[in-house]
Parts: structure tokens; sequence; C-alpha cells
């Protein structure tokens, strides 16, 4: 299985911190970076292989990566037209590296060894869901029904659970997405979320929640989350 993990975004959201490096690249301990975390525990679960989007300060993403993760398999894809699109796109830019069951994620989730060994060891495809949450207003929510994943997005609050991008895709299930995702892109729609891709194939997919049930498992999306993912990572690596 191969780990996909997306840095194409710009981070608007994280102030001065992303005005001069990704946002992956954020320290959450005295010497790790969120990526750093994130490739820690995808090692820890026998997850060598990683494609990675980039975008921008991609030299210095992957001049990062590669010498302090020597033992990991890094495929790079950047987009340059980062700034005005979405994920989306940085996928279809990446279609070719990712033929088989894969571990997406996004660069900026931080999360605990017991939730990606959970997911990973799901008989089928799953996304991570927390039904302990509140729903949040402007996150990601997940509708679930028949035990199935049925919608991502934002705007959706009905039969819905708190959800985060991380997903385990069998194969079966991937390529059907990601034929939506090229066929999204092939017509235009490059800044919408790939989930948008997923909404319209949702019925032809087995992608059912994965609950975290109150693990670690969180985005960071500003600088209120990056102080909280600090806290969490100290509680984390002192286990």
């Amino acid at each position: 299985m191969r780990a996909l993990i997306l840095n194409s975004g710009i981070g608007k959201r994280m102030g001065e911190l992303t005005k001069t490096k990704n946002k992956c690249m954020a320290q959450i301990g005295a010497d790790t970076a969120i990526i750093d975390w994130q490739l820690k525990m995808l090692e820890t679960a026998g997850i060598s292989d990683v494609v990675m989007t980039t975008g921008p300060f991609a030299e210095d993403l992957t001049k990062y990566v590669t010498k302090r993760h020597k033992d990991v398999s890094f495929t790079f894809c950047r987009n340059p037209e980062y700034d005005r699109t979405n994920y989306i796109y940085s996928i279809a830019l990446a279609a070719d590296e990712l033929l088989d069951d894969i571990l997406l994620m996004h660069g900026d989730l931080v999360f605990e060894e017991s939730v990606i060994r959970g997911i990973l060891d799901a008989e089928t495809s799953a996304m991570a869901v927390d039904r302990t949450l509140p729903l949040p207003e402007k996150d990601f929510k997940a509708v679930v029904s028949k035990g199935k994943i049925q919608k991502v997005g934002i705007e959706f609050f009905e039969q819905a659970y708190a959800a985060q991008p991380l997903y385990k895709l069998l194969k079966k299930d991937w390529s059907v997405w990601l034929d939506e995702i090229l066929k999204f892109c092939g017509e235009g729609n490059r800044s919408v979320y790939a989930e948008n891709a997923l909404n319209g194939v949702s019925d032809r997919l087995e992608i059912r929640p994965y609950d975290v049930a109150g693990g670690v498992c969180m985005e960071v999306d500003n600088l209120d989350d990056l102080e909280k993912a600090r806290e969490l990572f100290e509680k984390m690596s002192a286990l």
C-alpha cells in the first residue's frame, strides 16, 4: 500500500508561518514537524512508500523529508498551479502513481498511532470520523447511511459526523473515485474538493466510517489548531 500525502496547499489561515514554508513543516515538537510525525506513524504502521504532492516551497519540502526520512521511498508530484487550484488537481497530476490501494491524508493532519493502525485494519475502504465530537461549522462532515459514507463536505449536517481527510482506499473503490477526479479536472473543475467527485460516485463505493472515538485525529488549519496539536503531541510522545 502507498500513502498519498497532499501538501500542495497555501495554508492562508496560518499567517506569517506559511509565508516562508509549507504548513506541514510547522513544528509540533522541539525537533518534530507535522510531516515528521506523519511519516513516523506511517513507518510504524509498515508503510514506507509515499507519494507526496507539493506546491509552494516544493524544493525545501523535498530536501527536508528526503534528508530526515532516509528509509522512506518518496515520489514527488508538484502542482504548478497550486495557487489557483485545489488538491483535486494535485491528485489528478499524480494519478499515474496511484493505481493500487492507497492511504490518503492531508499534510496538515495530526493523528495517533492507534488511529492509523485502526483504519488500516478495516476490512473495507474507510474514512476517519469521530462520533464523539460536535459537528464543525466549516470543516468536513461525512453523511453516513446504511453503514456507508454517502457524502463528504462542509455543507452536510443531517445524518452526519465530524470527519477528517484520512482514508484507506482499496483499489476497487479508489479507481472509481480517481476516474471521477480525472473527469472533473478534464472538464475544468480544478478548484473544488476531491470529495465533490466522490459524492458523484458514492453509490458505487463501499467506504465505511472508521470511528476514532475521541482519539487524536485533527487538521491544523490555523494557529489555534497548531497550539492544540503541540499539546497533544507532547502527550502522545510521552507514551
